[in-house]
């Protein structure tokens, strides 16, 4: 068939498949499939760990914040939507490329770098093999996302709008990828219908020559036109509610078709703009892109910026309302569609406990709090009532909430239970988390979340804090025991002082029964004792105190104790190993956090190396008790900022590798390098700690001081 006759009887159906023939673009797709099977291809823990326990997830796409809005609208319209998914029940997997890896699912700061970035790529179907092999950063459009989205098997996707035939494509020949995405990829594409500065009747007949099923979402069959809900044109199907829609996909998925489907979901009545501004906009809009020559995927960018300059902003505020309303009806749909796919049919809330895990994960116990750090500039603090010129900064912390932070940007992404208010702070300490599972978070109506004020001089030593913890109170043993399931499967429970003596209690009698690893992280002088007032602490298998905290626990024993802290190094590891001593009769190992000397890990041993796990002990060679003191990476006092976290990351860095199999020399270090990086960031846990921060790559190049080992039997 020649070109030209297509043309000049406007058949569009035949034209359009002809010009998007898959043969055109098979040579692409093994570049694809290679890089969504190595390294290349990146999930998301908190994503991975929902697709394993079923549970649903949505896929967004990064074009939006790319290239779709300006800064910084788009990172806030981004993180709103990814907690409007969170709060209907779903886990948010919002698709990019970063340095030429694709990513299902961003951290905060990876959503910063895309949406600050000027030298992003807008990446569809062609683009991933030139991206990816160039190391490049991009933002996924429609078809990208969908393509992301199917291969790590999340089914539904939402967006603002679709691509469609562009006005005046008689001419151009410009008509996005997204449409024959759809007629390919069996996604379900929840959107504002097709954007409104293109062709939309025309793109409605060529998605029903491709078999695309489409329908709108609600009571009426009006195609909704992006920005307003009238297009003059009607949808082939309609679906009343999230569960007829759910219906729709999971038979469409049934049948095998390969085909995607799109539910068009008008923009709310009272957000949507006038549609003869919009339109009287775009007529203006399309005329001065065809005065500038712009043409292809850089066209449909220029003409929603000049058409929201043009509405006087009217057509920003429409689409950021437009695509968090898409948000709550997609994340409906898709927990309707998980409801149905695990054979839980009918309407409703889910009947599955949410606490029943379907694999092991760590389990953190503990406290979360709003820190307001205060660091003299002095490198002493000058009492009697004068002020010490000072920085004084907020941020979040509470040392379970470090431990499980921490954990999670190293990929152990742990059950994490807590208590906080109801209040003011709650919505910030969770948009704080949002890289973290909250679930397990009671929130308490007329409740404080607990605050902690903390002094420290200029040299980085914490003089005092000042705490309101009694919300901390609340992480009850009734509470705790709704996730028995969770905890008698962890390969590891971490629980801080925050803790009421009566959970610690619970915790250790679980741990004995069932032979589990449990972690206890002291907090501070005050709660370290709690689990020795009675013979609770016998089911612990390590303990991290500080020196301070170690002489206080002892005590508590009743064991002899110095009046007086040593000074030197030496006297300080000498003093130390004599109170742990009498501790090894219980507990498998003690790890001395030391500060700015280091680490003493204290316990047994097989074959040379102090084990971090009874079951890490080898089978052969008689046991015995060390000690190993491996000194601090040192950072120079000008860089250290914080103080406050650095002991909690030094833990979580070293279960971290005890969770992924690595020996103690590597475990410990782990846990010192996550130190280093948080003494130098004013977050409790730095947020440049992430696998590859904190990898044997970057162990094995770190110059390391050389540890001493003491035998003390």
């Amino acid at each position: 068939m020649n070109w030209f006759s297509v043309l000049a009887k406007n058949d569009w159906k035949t034209h359009f498949i002809l010009w998007n023939s898959n043969a055109a673009l098979a040579h692409y797709l093994p570049c694809l499939r290679r890089s969504l099977h190595n390294g290349d291809f990146n999930i998301h823990p908190l994503v991975k760990e929902a697709m394993e326990s079923r549970k649903p997830v949505v896929a967004l796409e990064s074009t939006i914040v790319t290239h779709g809005m300006p800064y910084p609208q788009n990172l806030s319209m981004a993180r709103e939507v990814e907690e409007i998914v969170r709060a209907n029940g779903c886990v948010p997997a919002t698709i990019g490329i970063l340095n030429g890896h694709i990513h299902v699912g961003l951290q905060d700061e990876e959503l910063d770098t895309l949406g600050t970035a000027k030298d992003v790529v807008k990446v569809s179907r062609r683009d991933f093999p030139y991206v990816l092999s160039q190391g490049l950063s991009g933002g996924t459009t429609v078809s990208g996302t969908m393509i992301v989205a199917h291969k790590a098997r999340i089914p539904v996707f939402v967006t603002g709008g679709i691509g469609g035939v562009h006005r005046g494509g008689e001419k151009t020949l410009d008509v996005s990828a997204d449409l024959t995405e759809l007629s390919r990829t069996p996604v379900a594409v929840i959107s504002a219908g097709v954007k409104s500065v293109l062709d939309i009747g025309r793109t409605l007949e060529y998605l029903e020559t491709q078999g695309v099923c489409v329908a709108t979402f609600g009571k009426s069959r009006e195609f909704p036109a992006f920005f307003s809900h009238q297009s003059g044109f009607q949808a082939p199907y309609q679906v009343q509610d999230e569960n007829a829609a759910a219906q729709l996909i999971a038979r469409s998925i049934t049948l095998k078709l390969g085909s995607g489907v799109l539910i068009a979901v008008p923009c709310p009545t009272h957000e949507a703009a006038s549609g003869e501004l919009i339109e009287k906009a775009i007529q203006q809009a399309l005329d001065e892109a065809q005065g500038k020559k712009i043409t292809g995927k850089e066209l449909t960018p220029f003409l929603l910026q000049r058409v929201n300059e043009l509405s006087g902003g009217e057509s920003l505020k429409s689409n950021i309302a437009l695509i968090k309303n898409n948000a709550i009806v997609g994340s409906r749909i898709a927990v309707a569609l998980n409801r149905l796919q695990r054979g839980q049919g009918g309407r409703g809330s889910l009947s599955q406990n949410e606490n029943t895990p379907s694999v092991p994960r760590p389990v953190v116990i503990g406290g979360i709090n709003i820190d307001i750090i205060a660091k003299a500039k002095a490198a002493a603090i000058k009492d009697g009532g004068q002020t010490n010129p000072s920085t004084v900064r907020q941020s979040f912390g509470g040392v379970g909430k470090n431990l499980a932070d921490c954990l999670s940007r190293l990929g152990k992404m742990p059950v994490f239970i807590s208590v906080m208010g109801k209040d003011e702070h709650s919505e910030s300490v969770l948009r704080h988390c949002r890289h973290m599972d909250m679930r397990g978070v009671l929130q308490l109506k007329g409740r404080n979340t607990a605050t902690y004020c903390a002094v420290i001089t200029g040299t980085g030593e914490l003089t005092f804090g000042l705490g309101d913890m009694e919300i901390h109170q609340q992480i009850t043993e009734q509470y705790v025991s709704q996730f028995k399931e969770n905890l008698c499967l962890a390969p590891v429970i971490c629980i801080d002082g925050n803790v009421p003596v009566s959970t610690i209690e619970y915790i250790c009698q679980i741990a004995r029964e069932h032979q589990l690893a449990v972690y206890y992280e002291p907090t501070d002088v005050n709660k370290a004792s709690k689990p020795f007032l009675s013979e609770s602490w016998r089911g612990l298998t390590c303990i991290s105190p500080n020196f301070r905290e170690l002489r206080a626990i002892s005590q508590t024993l009743g064991n002899p104790v110095p009046t007086d802290l040593p000074s030197k190094m030496e006297d300080i590891i000498k003093t130390a190993i004599a109170l742990v001593y009498p501790l090894l009769r219980g507990l498998h190992c003690v790890v001395v956090t030391l500060g700015q000397h280091g680490v003493l890990l204290c316990g047994r041993s097989k074959g040379g190396s102090v084990s971090l796990h009874p079951q890490t002990c080898s089978e052969n060679g008689t046991e015995e008790l060390r000690a190993v003191h491996y000194p601090a990476l040192p950072v120079p006092t000008e860089e250290i900022v914080n103080v406050s976290g650095a002991g909690d990351s030094l833990m979580a860095g070293i279960i971290a590798g005890l969770l992924a199999g690595e020996d103690t020399d590597h475990c410990v270090r782990m846990g010192l390098l996550s130190a280093s990086l948080s003494l130098r960031s004013y977050e409790p846990v730095s947020p440049l700690i992430n696998s590859t921060s904190v990898s044997l790559a970057r162990l094995k190049a770190q110059r390391w001081p050389v540890a001493k080992i003491w035998k003390l039997s």
